[in-house]
């Protein structure tokens, strides 16, 4: 049996901030059998994750296409993998079978062929949304729990500093940061998320910080005293400002560098001095290295869900059209929550 299959690729690597304009749809016959003796399976994509760090693999050139297997560089032309959720509709693997949920790296398309080495793991039924796997249960919630309680350290009544706020890791670090008793701040770029921020996910406090004209004194409005933690999502004059306002052993998390990504001139210089003088722990880290602790995370979050005390902010998107512009929106503040493009119901 063979069927129309739709796919996005870049049409030339993009250096800069993206636009809807670098990508494609392309369109093309796909055979749902696989060749005799192959242990590959087809899936038919469901949900699909969107996610920032893969400008870096649209780019020419970057520093992370060398350091771990999936930040390779994406070729211009060819289909663009991601972490994904599918159905098993074919498979020549004895490990899955028709209908399998399955959770790995697959392609921006409706349908995909995939190696065994490319499926994470198969997804069982349960209480919760499948989508919850992209985020929440997934490595952007592993993201958060890992880089708060692993890196950090976090003691209860500590003053957390969160960028990013109302994005899809941010918004679960503050969760976890208030659920252990801390004071919270976030930053985010609309009023509209400062209000989700404060009304719905319980910060103490947020702040639009394009509003704000000098970050060094908006954060030592917010926090007199110092900031104990410092949760990275954007790096650029954020981490800067972050790093002039820590208490002495404050520590710092680089999860994410959004405001660094689309502009090659945008570097942060943390004051050294201070990090010095202070012993500021900066880190940087991967949800990956972290596989160790899943089954931990995955447990403890599940049982925050259940209680009620985490909330899950999740922006959709229908269909794989929609794809250019649910990744471009992410440059733009566009997205709330974890941003996921749905493409057929389970």
């Amino acid at each position: 049996m063979e069927v129309t299959n739709k796919y996005i690729v870049i049409k030339n690597h993009i250096e800069d901030a993206p636009k809807e304009s670098h990508f494609e749809i392309k369109t093309e016959p796909f055979a749902l059998s696989l060749e005799p003796g192959s242990d590959n399976v087809i899936v038919k994509n469901l949900h699909i994750s969107i996610d920032p760090y893969l400008i870096t693999r649209m780019k020419s050139y970057s520093t992370s296409h060398k350091v771990i297997s999936f930040t390779t560089p994406v070729t211009p032309g060819k289909a663009i993998d991601a972490i994904i959720i599918g159905k098993v509709v074919t498979s020549g693997n004895a490990k899955f079978d028709k209908d399998d949920l399955v959770l790995g790296v697959f392609t921006w398309a409706e349908y995909s062929v995939v190696k065994e080495e490319n499926i994470i793991r198969k997804l069982e039924s349960s209480e919760f949304p499948l989508t919850y796997h992209l985020g929440i249960l997934g490595f952007g919630g592993l993201s958060a729990y890992a880089g708060f309680f692993e890196i950090c350290k976090p003691q209860k009544g500590e003053k957390v500093f969160v960028s990013a706020a109302s994005g899809s890791v941010g918004n679960i670090v503050g969760q976890y940061a208030k659920i252990l008793g801390c004071y919270v701040v976030g930053c985010a770029g609309s009023q509209k998320k400062v209000a989700l921020l404060k009304e719905k996910l319980g910060f103490d406090d947020a702040f639009n910080y394009k509003e704000e004209t000098d970050l060094n004194s908006t954060l030592k409005k917010y926090f007199p005293d110092g900031i104990d933690i410092y949760f990275d999502n954007v790096g650029g004059e954020m981490l800067e400002a972050a790093v002039a306002n820590m208490k002495t052993y404050g520590r710092v998390t680089a999860c994410g560098v959004i405001s660094e990504y689309t502009d090659a001139e945008k570097r942060a210089s943390p004051n050294m001095m201070d990090v010095v003088y202070k012993r500021i722990t900066i880190k940087g880290f991967l949800a990956i290295d972290f596989l160790n602790i899943f089954a931990e995370f995955s447990a403890k979050t599940m049982d925050y869900l259940r209680n009620g005390q985490l909330e899950v902010i999740e922006d959709k998107s229908l269909g794989v059209e929609s794809i250019p512009s649910a990744f471009v929106g992410l440059f733009n503040g566009d997205n709330v929550g974890k941003k996921i493009v749905d493409l057929a119901e389970e």
